[in-house]
């Protein structure tokens, strides 16, 4: 590993997204502008009316008489498992069998000639249900308490003494609301059958490994019997980690029965109501604290919203819990986590996985301690920041050794101009009876690993051909985020090598066996270290080859821009490659890479299941009109972290999009059901993400200097969900505007989402 302070050519560096400008013009291939082959037939599922029922008849004569319609399946005809779920429970079927649990869920498959023809031949089924109760919302399920999965909880000291103890103590709930993906490109799954049995599927999916594995399961084959391949999708945002299952496992299965290719893309109203969500949550809380707003001992549970079935809402629930915290040391803490079953869409994985909910638990706390005692809201978050020795121990029991938040909060708080301008705005509001401003500072830290310990491994396959050109496949997979420019620009510094040399083949689980879900912020951080190891591998042996036939010692030859200096000749690496080759040098490398250190025991609750920590703050100033609710986000500064960027100007595009995308989910993305369980918010006339007007009209983003202190990929850090959650900010913001009503003597206890209708009824609740 290069040294942080090495001077670099290709990473570190600004360099343009390998598919910025097939984007702009039209060109970049996604599985749906993929030339359809003979014979193609289209697929669509026909949909459950009902959020929980028995299937006592299902009459699909109709359908299968319908024009263009060539077949269609039940869960009779699967000759394997009839389970698409993540963990493999066997509780999420591709095609319901004897019951449905939720509105939207698939009881039938269509394969017809065209799309038209399989999508209107797919309403024509006739069900016959038996309706049972159904528990559609969190207070219904915690009264039932069916979980979904085990429980966690976390805890160090004794919160329960503490609190009792405190000199003031306090409790309260809040609700957070879930999140709709929305990606660009929808689910869309493209099968081709081959010999013995074999499937190849094109799937826009950010977890190749798993959709195979799910893929097989159905058919009752090998997993070497499927291969999974992509280019790149057109956005994930977690929505593609497993939700992508029963759209391939459908492809699959039709392909394989039929012998024919076959293609599913639902339109967006169909997969809105298909897929799951972020989780929503209920957050209740009681702290103990002393009269500077010192937190003293703390109690948290989360109640989850998880759905019909198990899907990733464990795993999203305990990291919750382990941002419980964000960025502050509780001297006694206890979190539990509830992952409620309702008879709902299964929620899944959403940027941050569970941590932004977890973290707005903690930033709740420190807003009602700050109104309960009269002070800014960021002088008690300063005062209950992790610090030295004695207060540098998470709830889970790993010691903090690189906290950046102290100096980093004060960095932005001077460049913000926070004090002065919070001085003027509590002047404004003093002055102005209909229009009022808030300004708040926010912090984040974001632990980075997956907490499935397993899941922290890469491996890449590069080949190097004799002209000098490089192929290269690793196991991440491109949503627009970068990936894999970072990834040509890590190659191109170990090779040194013009990044234009170097091809990144489509991912495909036929070239890199057992991926990880590109998630969790780790695309770069593994999927970079195992490219890295294999063009490591066969600079080695180009150097020894080189040092050999010049008879010099190994040390002494160099890799410059284009060139390998042997002996103080400067030959050109293409030269080199084909003199290897003549010699019978392999010129083919595969790499691997596992994350250290870490480890997690869930059943004590107790270990270090993050590499490091990525920090940020954010200042974000709001204007709410009082008589409407509207409200606008005027601006907003940020300081974040990202280690030694791999690529600046990369990141500061994740920066600004995930905190737009946070923004959303805290202020206009609200999902409503009704009493029947139908998804009520399917579709963009219904469902308000942000649109460009809606961003910060003054938008400052920084990166913070500083690379990281454990060897990553060239001292980088992850930058795919972090920046989510600085939208903290904005909320906060609102919640200051709205707290001036009262004369800030009381906590607006303003819950996301911060809609017009959520602002009016926090005014009208404390206002005096």
């Amino acid at each position: 590993m290069q040294s942080s302070d090495e001077t670099t050519v290709y990473v570190a560096k600004p360099a343009v997204h390998d598919s910025a400008h097939k984007h702009v013009a039209g060109e970049a291939r996604y599985v749906d502008d993929m030339a359809e082959p003979a014979g193609l037939l289209h697929l669509c599922f026909g949909l459950s009316s009902k959020p929980h029922a028995t299937l006592d008849g299902i009459d699909l004569d109709a359908v299968r008489a319908a024009p263009g319609v060539v077949q269609v399946f039940t869960a009779a005809d699967i000759p394997g498992d009839n389970d698409v779920g993540a963990m493999g429970l066997g509780d999420e079927p591709l095609l319901a069998a004897d019951r449905v649990l939720y509105v939207g869920q698939p009881i039938f498959l269509v394969a017809a000639t065209t799309r038209d023809a399989a999508r209107r031949a797919a309403k024509l089924g006739r069900i016959r249900y038996g309706e049972l109760p159904a528990i559609l919302d969190i207070d219904a399920a915690r009264a039932k308490r069916d979980l979904v999965c085990t429980p966690l909880t976390l805890r160090r000291g004794d919160p329960q003494r503490a609190i009792a103890q405190a000199p003031r103590k306090l409790a309260s709930r809040m609700r957070v609301g879930g999140q709709e993906h929305f990606y660009l490109e929808g689910q869309v799954a493209l099968a081709l059958p081959g010999e013995d049995g074999d499937v190849l599927v094109h799937c826009s999916t950010q977890h190749p490994t798993e959709v195979q594995h799910v893929i097989a399961r159905v058919l009752g084959q090998a997993n070497h019997t499927a291969t999974v391949e992509l280019r790149r999708m057109g956005g994930g945002f977690g929505g593609k980690e497993t939700q992508a299952n029963g759209f391939a496992a459908a492809a699959g299965l039709v392909a394989r029965l039929t012998g024919r290719p076959a293609k599913i893309r639902p339109d967006r109203d169909d997969d809105m109501v298909i897929t799951g969500k972020r989780h929503d949550f209920d957050i209740g809380f009681q702290v103990g604290f002393d009269e500077q707003g010192q937190i003293l001992g703390v109690e948290f549970d989360y109640a989850a919203r998880a759905g019909f079935s198990a899907d990733l809402s464990g795993p999203v629930t305990d990291r919750a819990l382990f941002h419980c915290d964000n960025a502050y040391f509780y001297p006694h803490v206890e979190a539990s986590s509830l992952p409620l079953r309702t008879h709902t869409q299964s929620n899944t994985a959403f940027r941050g996985f569970g941590g932004p909910q977890g973290m707005l638990g903690a930033e709740r706390v420190i807003e009602e301690i700050a109104y309960a005692l009269g002070l800014d809201p960021l002088e008690v978050r300063k005062r209950n920041l992790y610090g030295a020795t004695e207060r540098n121990v998470t709830p889970y029991h790993q010691t903090l050794r690189d906290d950046l938040l102290p100096g980093l909060i004060d960095e932005l708080e001077t460049r913000s101009d926070y004090q002065a301008r919070r001085a003027a705005i509590r002047d404004f509001n003093a002055r102005s009876k209909t229009i009022r401003r808030g300004i708040a500072l926010t912090p984040v830290k974001f632990g980075i690993s997956f907490t499935h310990t397993p899941y922290n491994q890469a491996g890449a396959l590069l080949h190097v051909y004799r002209d000098g050109s490089v192929q290269l496949n690793h196991g991440g997979t491109e949503m627009g985020q970068g990936l894999h420019v970072k990834i040509l620009q890590i190659v191109a510094e170990t090779l040194q090598i013009d990044p234009a040399q170097i091809r990144l083949a489509p991912t495909s689980t036929g070239k890199i066996p057992n991926t990880s879900a590109t998630a969790a912020s780790s695309g770069a951080d593994l999927n970079g270290m195992a490219a890295r190891n294999a063009a490591l591998a066969v600079r080695t042996r180009l150097a020894e080859f080189a040092a050999e036939r010049s008879q010099v010692p190994p040390d002494s030859v160099t890799f410059e821009p284009g060139f390998i200096r042997v002996g103080g000749e400067a030959i050109p690496f293409a030269v080199v490659v084909e003199q290897a080759y003549q010699a019978r040098v392999q010129l083919s490398a595969t790499g691997f890479y596992r994350t250290p250190r870490i480890h997690w025991n869930r059943s004590e609750g107790k270990g270090d299941p993050f590499f490091y920590f990525a920090y940020g703050a954010a200042v974000s100033e709001a204007a709410v009109d009082l008589l409407t609710g509207e409200n606008r986000i005027l601006r907003t500064d940020i300081l974040h972290d990202a280690g030694r960027s791999l690529n600046p100007a990369i990141d500061i595009g994740q920066i600004e999009g995930g905190f737009v995308q946070g923004m959303g989910w805290l202020t206009t993305e609200e999902l409503v059901w009704d009493k029947q369980g139908r998804l009520r918010t399917h579709a963009p006339s219904t469902y308000k993400i942000p649109a460009c007007s809606d961003r910060p009209r003054d938008f400052r983003v920084h990166l913070l200097d500083r690379p990281n202190r454990e060897e990553t990929i060239y001292r980088s850090k992850a930058v795919g969900e972090p920046p989510l959650m600085l939208a903290m900010s904005a909320l906060h913001a609102i919640s200051d505007a709205v707290a001036s009503v009262a004369d800030y003597k009381t906590c607006p206890r303003l819950d996301p989402p911060a809609t017009p209708e959520a602002i009016l009824n926090a005014i009208e609740r404390i206002k005096p």
